[in-house]
């Protein structure tokens, strides 16, 4: 079944940006600041714009192009058209209820994936997906903002975690690492759950999942190695790294803090979780992605660190200090740092793919679909691809996604999964990130 191309895909990322820019609009107005379009609703729909609308939207865009089914293109679509139906004059429940068919229809590309290639990974981010599905409902039937938030926070966490299994792979971690992803990743819906009912043991509980969760991840993930590489690799590492001490920011306050629903406690964990560690995680892998969708290079720039660095610092700002002593002159002073960082990154991001296309001979296509995995040999002492061709053209989401899009029974030899049989082959598509992270 043909697949949208890349007029079709590029038509799929424009809720995309409409929503992270709508969300940055809803920031300023939530910060008490001018912005430059106010309506009484953007401050109630930005959290759903931002999760759902840009993130949401990403991953699934992503994940669609890897399973390659039209069908599967339903899910960015439809959480896309969420986020434009919640700026639109109709009633909220209209876009509520298409971020709802978005994230089932998310849920059920996971679910293609799981039948080519059963795998932990694969079932952590569906996990992931079905909490979407939790926090749609939830909101469907008027559960406050605030009340959702764990719900998604262990989305986009789980999506995370998922992924970053899937990658642990090439450094042979002990199947502790494994279990104790796992164990956190289906702890989460039940901690989630208990602090819609009793709250002081639900954040409790969710606090320490996010912690032992973090402590897995930063005690398995490949990053640690490769943070000590150059360029892309160590580029990418570093954010992660960063992420995750962001993570491991939010779990803390959940656990000494308990219940966040409101106020500068609020304020910190929602954005350690959200822009600390989410939106670090999406600089990181914005070189794989973007190349994954729109089949164009995005060669890294050490000009990216700026945007990432401008992040991070203003919201250490913004959480140690405006949020830690209740000054709101800071929060807004940070607020409006992480904003311009995140504007900032796309700009990067624009410059640096323009700057690659310039006199580039056109990149000769490879045998099959372009959104399956080509073979590439890989280093022997790592299993990792070789080539610069896996760099750019693999996607970080694909660690279950465009790895799996091949047929089942495509594992590899002891070199790493691959073509049947030949030791020491990786698929491109589907490492990139274990090649850059």
């Amino acid at each position: 079944m043909n697949t949208p191309g890349l007029r079709g895909r590029t038509v799929l990322l424009v809720p995309v940006a409409v929503a992270l820019l709508a969300g940055l609009d809803a920031a300023l107005v939530l910060l008490g600041l001018p912005a430059p379009v106010t309506t009484q609703r953007l401050p109630d729909v930005h959290g759903a714009l931002m999760v759902l609308g840009f993130v949401g939207a990403l991953v699934a865009l992503e994940r669609a192009v890897a399973v390659g089914r039209l069908l599967g293109y339903a899910a960015p679509a439809l959480l896309g058209l969420g986020g434009l139906l919640l700026l639109s004059p109709l009633p909220l429940a209209a876009g509520r209820a298409a971020q709802l068919g978005g994230a089932v229809a998310l849920v059920g590309l996971y679910g293609a994936v799981w039948r080519r290639q059963p795998a932990a990974a694969v079932a952590v981010q569906g996990l992931g997906a079905l909490l979407a599905v939790g926090s749609t409902v939830l909101w469907l039937g008027d559960v406050p903002v605030p009340r959702l938030v764990p719900w998604w926070v262990g989305f986009l966490v789980l999506t995370v975690a998922g992924e970053r299994l899937e990658l642990m792979r090439v450094a042979a971690p002990p199947p502790v690492a494994e279990r104790g992803v796992v164990g956190a990743a289906l702890a989460f819906p039940v901690a989630a759950a208990l602090a819609l009912l009793w709250p002081t043991v639900g954040y409790a509980a969710l606090g320490i999942v996010l912690l032992v969760l973090m402590g897995f991840l930063v005690r398995y993930d490949v990053a640690r190695r490769t943070a000590r590489a150059s360029g892309l690799p160590r580029f990418m590492a570093v954010a992660m790294l960063a992420g995750y001490g962001w993570l491991g920011v939010a779990g803390t306050l959940w656990l000494v803090g308990g219940p966040q629903l409101a106020g500068p406690g609020y304020d910190a964990v929602l954005h350690a979780v959200f822009l600390g560690f989410v939106l670090s995680m999406v600089m990181a892998h914005a070189p794989v992605i973007l190349p994954a969708v729109l089949r164009r290079p995005l060669p890294y720039r050490p000009l990216m660190y700026g945007p990432l660095v401008a992040l991070h610092l203003t919201l250490a700002l913004r959480v140690a200090v405006g949020d830690a002593r209740d000054l709101p002159a800071v929060v807004q002073v940070g607020g409006v740092g992480n904003i311009v960082a995140v504007l900032a990154f796309p700009v990067v991001a624009v410059l640096s793919a323009r700057v690659a296309g310039r006199g580039a001979p056109p990149r000769p296509r490879t045998h099959g679909h372009p959104d399956r995995p080509v073979a590439v040999p890989a280093d022997p002492a790592t299993g990792l691809p070789t080539t610069a061709t896996a760099t750019a053209s693999a996607s970080p989401s694909a660690s279950a996604g465009a790895s799996t899009s091949a047929p089942r029974g495509r594992a590899g030899g002891p070199g790493g999964p691959g073509v049947p049989g030949a030791p020491g082959v990786a698929a491109a598509p589907a490492r990139t990130a274990e090649v850059t992270a």
